[in-house]
């Protein structure tokens, strides 16, 4: 699209032809997880994109250019690469500028898939307004994830199972509200939390249709300085953690 924003020919065919493509991060694989693992999900996840008849986009920052879509043998550098950065919206400037090696964060993701205009984006879970500790009521500081701005800017949908456990859900929805971000849930009428596949608070409207539900993204996009949305899908019933058994080891590692 520009010489600091390169394609891949697969997405960028896909794109061409209003073929459906699913952007995806890549700070899972240079940060996320210890290897193996790192190289295994994240080719599962691009496979599950695949089988659902969609292009992956995984994105980065590699040698200073941006990346949408990424080979194996690319994630494997990132991946093994001791000095990647872990980079969100406002790092990708400095770091291009800079020539650095990067693996992108949500906010990272949300940017990089608005400037190909990938509507889609499939994560875990978002950032979000930590927690306070306990006894500290009023704090030096509130640790505020870049993610939410990011997804109140541009149109994408970004699919998740809710937003991290750790976090002050509550908190974290009043601000996603007060961004003007919807959250919408995939079959679900409650906020998932990441591990577990619902908490005691409540998604802003519930679709069971997915065409009902793309059909509202396209009306929300449709208006004055819309931006993004947040698509609530839990993880399966069967795969989830219990809510209680999530909250004790949040208590445990706070604690710790």
């Amino acid at each position: 699209m520009n010489e600091n924003l390169l394609l891949t020919a697969e997405v960028a065919d896909a794109l061409a032809e209003n073929r459906a493509v699913v952007a995806l991060e890549s700070s899972i694989v240079a940060q996320g997880l210890p290897a193996p693992d790192n190289i295994i999900v994240g080719q599962a996840m691009q496979d599950a994109v695949r089988e659902q008849g969609a292009v992956p986009a995984m994105t980065a920052l590699l040698d200073g250019r941006l990346r949408i879509g990424l080979t194996a043998d690319e994630m494997a550098r990132l991946a093994a690469a001791p000095d990647v950065r872990k980079c969100g919206g406002r790092d990708l400037g400095p770091a291009m500028a800079l020539g650095l090696t990067g693996a992108t964060t949500v906010s990272a993701t949300v940017q990089l898939a608005a400037a190909a205009k990938i509507a889609v984006f499939g994560t875990g879970g978002i950032g979000g307004v930590h927690r306070i500790p306990a006894g500290n009521a009023a704090p030096a500081r509130v640790d505020i994830s870049a993610d939410l701005l990011a997804m109140s800017r541009a149109a994408v949908a970004v699919v998740s199972s809710g937003a991290k456990s750790l976090l002050d859900l509550p908190t974290t929805l009043e601000t996603l509200e007060a961004l003007g971000v919807p959250v919408l849930g995939f079959g679900c009428d409650r906020f998932p939390a990441f591990y577990t596949a619902e908490s005691d608070l409540s998604v802003t409207y519930r679709f069971d249709d997915l065409d009902q539900l793309a059909d509202a993204l396209r009306k929300h996009w449709s208006l004055p300085n819309a931006g993004g949305a947040l698509v609530c899908n839990p993880p399966p019933a069967d795969l989830a953690m219990a809510a209680d058994e999530v909250e004790t080891l949040v208590q445990g590692a706070n604690a710790a």
